[in-house]
């Protein structure tokens, strides 16, 4: 039977971390449930959504741009436009103030509504951004996972944090839990269409409690890892405050979870995580850090860093350099300051000049990059398995995947790989990614590199 959308094209645009792509993964999905098909370009598609991120201004900048690139390019066409995710929860009908051209506003948790607003075009201006703390689960099988052999998977929303910068849990709303025998539901049908590597997303996945029998987020992880099929397990973020031994001895005794982990620290100076309202200082921070290297030595770091808080003096900067230097993450995720709506530091002066804040946020990249350039460097020579991600841009017979460590492994090969794992032997590197040959035979089996 088709579907109600048969016949219609659509194009979707992403801006933001790996629940926004998730949920652009889902819409997708429910859209061609209902007989639509993507298109490869915006100007061949009836339907334009824009998937939003509201964390950083900058994210927030390159929406408008794109809307008003929009315009130009739908300009002639009767092109549905609808704006969904954060920024729509954040900004409300003001996003209509600043771009006429958005028919419809749609906030998480709402994106099930898209299909009845596509069908009768002539319901424009609709806004819905209404919030809940019950857990809505999506229609099962009706996600277009953009990897075939690894898939995101959604376990909460929300924050109950309120770090003092943060504007998620006014975007993403408070906590809520998916019960976790919809969870492994979903991982067993994915495993059983051939996935082999899972992301559990969360914005805290520590604070994860299942619903229906009060499981805690170790207890998931142990039950996902006892899963058939399922060889790699990552997860993300983790907040450092709650992120608790037992965590870290789950990851150890478990060698399907991938040893890696993005632990975001924001800052190396107390003062300015307790102005942060982040609720662990410096020390605390590193000892979880030394408790993960005790018990994983091989384990790859990750983390954001902010630079610029209201107030940060240059020591407090210097701070944050001096742990980057001692901690020696495998890849950070850096930024200048930027006050966002709600947000309890938006209230406060924005003391650090502009040209600080960049010539900061150099320093930290400069920093990083020396770092991660000698990190590389010790996989010279080695073999690693790798999950294919398909072909590079680095021309014929180039491919690219990401090791358990989560490094970007640029490799080649002369046949296209079969399977989801492959061996690459390490050859060269720069400070973003690794280099290197296929060097078979391919893995099968429990992964582990």
């Amino acid at each position: 039977m088709a579907g109600i959308l048969q016949g219609l094209s659509y194009f979707i645009r992403t801006f933001g971390c790996q629940m926004n792509e998730n949920d652009s993964e889902r819409i997708a999905g429910l859209l061609e449930a209902e007989g639509a098909s993507k298109a490869d370009l915006v100007e061949r598609s009836d339907l334009v959504i824009v998937n939003t991120c509201a964390v950083r201004a900058k994210a927030e900048e390159k929406l408008y741009s794109f809307l008003g690139r929009l315009a130009k390019q739908t300009r002639g066409r009767d092109t549905l436009v609808g704006v969904v995710g954060c920024v729509a929860q954040v900004q409300k009908a003001a996003l209509w103030e600043k771009k006429r051209l958005v028919h419809f506003i749609l906030g998480p948790g709402h994106y099930d509504l898209i299909p009845e607003i596509v069908r009768d075009k002539r319901r424009e201006r609709i806004l819905v951004t209404s919030q809940s703390r019950l857990w809505r689960e999506w229609p099962a099988g009706r996600v277009l996972h953009s990897n075939p052999w690894s898939a995101f998977i959604t376990i909460m929303e929300g924050c109950d944090n309120f770090c003092s910068y943060c504007v998620v849990p006014f975007a993403r709303g408070r906590e809520k839990f998916r019960p976790g025998r919809m969870i492994l539901d979903e991982i067993r049908e994915l495993a059983r269409r051939g996935v082999r590597e899972v992301q559990l997303l969360g914005q805290n996945v520590n604070s994860y409690r299942d619903p229906e029998t009060g499981g805690t987020f170790p207890g998931l992880l142990e039950a996902v890892a006892a899963l058939d099929g399922i060889e790699w397990i990552r997860f993300l973020t983790s907040h450092p405050r709650t992120f608790a031994t037992d965590l870290a001895l789950t990851m150890a005794r478990n060698r399907k979870v991938c040893r890696q982990l993005h632990l975001p620290v924001q800052s190396g100076s107390d003062a300015v995580l307790e102005r942060m309202h982040r609720g662990y200082g410096r020390r605390e921070y590193l000892d979880k850090v030394r408790i993960l290297r005790d018990l994983m030595p091989e384990i790859s770091l990750s983390a954001d860093i902010i630079v610029g808080f209201p107030g940060e003096t240059e020591a407090e900067f210097e701070d944050t350099l001096r742990l980057l230097e001692e901690v020696r993450f495998a890849n950070i995720f850096s930024f200048r300051y930027s006050p966002r709506p709600f947000a309890a530091a938006a209230r406060e002066p924005d003391g650090v000049p502009l040209d600080v804040k960049r010539q900061r946020l150099v320093a930290v990249q400069s920093l990083q990059k020396a770092v991660q350039i000698d990190t590389h460097r010790s996989f010279l020579g080695r073999t690693l398995t790798v999950l294919c991600q398909g072909r590079s841009k680095k021309g014929a017979g180039s491919f690219a995947g990401r090791s358990e460590g989560n490094q970007v492994v640029n490799f080649s090969s002369e046949a296209e790989p079969e399977g989801p794992f492959v061996r690459v032997r390490v050859t060269s590197c720069g400070p973003y990614s690794l280099r290197g040959e296929r060097s078979g035979p391919d893995p099968a089996g429990p992964i582990s590199t």
